[in-house]
């Protein structure tokens, strides 16, 4: 069984660690300058703004998603940069101290990215301090993740528990099991090499229908890695085979043949050599994978608990002001 690990923060939000440590005042409105405040922990707008935007990078790429879509992103930015600031306080109160070899190790990192940088040479003495600060808190967060989703090994019972709260988890699914005979034809053919593949299919399905058998015509013929085996590709489940191919082994009956196929990488017959119905797999078969899900649940919900244990505890105040607006819920007519 793997140890558990502390999940690496994505690096757009790696600098709200630096923690700039001002403090908070009265219950009034945020100034436009300030993002959140955490405790004695102030996130300025620009950290938000910046986090926001190389997370949005990440996720959207180039793209222009709709506004109530970026309004529910931003949020989750935001949440993600409060509950670190109030991790890595938590680690501090503990007094868990960053791994100076960890540090060290991510200093040397940066400092070969960053000395071609134009603006290093009059900046590194400031940028290295802050930098060994997001790194030193990072590695805080990191061994506090640890602890916190580090659990004991269940019982027998609970483990079976689990299994019978879950056993839709571990159900065998449906499958088929399919021959093929392929016709390769380059994508990038003209339309007449298609036609003489779909031709040459039709011959081959004129001949199975007369009784050829379809192993030796598959040897004989087929491009697909399967030929020396008759053209057998085993025991497939949905989702294994191309495109539109699952659709027409649907309409099959156990050594029924379809008619041509094209795919991308040529032209196709496929035999239906049989069905496989789901099947619940026993507790003895799937203990080893129940072990791995239920220790996964759980430090997941240890970790939720833990962070919402802190917002408890925690003033956190938020200027929602920073944020698009969400969507209002459609109001019952009448």
């Amino acid at each position: 069984m793997p140890t558990l690990k502390a999940r690496p923060a994505p690096l757009a939000l790696l600098f709200v660690l630096m923690l700039a440590g001002s403090h908070a005042g009265a219950a009034e409105a945020l100034p436009a300058d300030t993002f959140a405040i955490v405790g004695p922990v102030t996130l300025s707008a620009v950290d938000f703004q910046s986090a926001y935007g190389v997370a949005a990078r990440s996720k959207f790429y180039h793209s222009k998603p709709p506004e109530e879509e970026v309004a529910a992103f931003q949020r989750e930015v935001g949440d993600e940069l409060v509950n670190r600031v109030l991790v890595v306080e938590e680690a501090k109160r503990q007094g868990i101290k960053a791994d100076p070899a960890v540090v060290k190790d991510q200093m040397a990192r940066y400092e070969q990215r960053a000395r071609h940088a134009p603006n290093w040479a009059p900046e590194q003495d400031r940028m290295r301090a802050a930098m060994a600060t997001q790194f030193e808190n990072q590695d805080r967060y990191e061994q506090l993740a640890i602890k916190v989703r580090k659990v004991p090994e269940p019982t027998e019972q609970q483990l079976r528990d689990y299994y019978a709260r879950h056993k839709d988890l571990f159900v065998e699914p449906a499958k088929v099991r399919v021959s093929v005979i392929l016709l390769k034809v380059d994508p990038s053919a003209p339309k007449a090499a298609w036609e003489v593949a779909r031709a040459e299919a039709a011959k081959l399905k004129t001949q199975l229908a007369a009784g050829a058998d379809f192993a030796q015509l598959a040897r004989l013929h087929s491009a697909d890695a399967t030929a020396a085996n008759g053209g057998d590709m085993g025991y497939l489940h949905r989702g294994m085979l191309p495109d539109g191919v699952d659709t027409v082994v649907d309409g099959l009956k156990p050594g029924e043949v379809s008619a041509p196929v094209t795919l991308l990488e040529g032209v196709a017959l496929l035999r239906l050599e049989g069905r496989q119905a789901a099947q619940q797999r026993s507790f003895t078969e799937v203990r080893s994978r129940a072990l791995e899900l239920w220790k996964r649940e759980e430090s997941d919900r240890r970790w939720k608990k833990f962070i919402a244990d802190l917002r408890k505890a925690t003033p956190v105040r938020i200027n929602e002001s920073l944020y698009l607006p969400l969507p209002k819920a459609p109001t019952k007519a009448g």
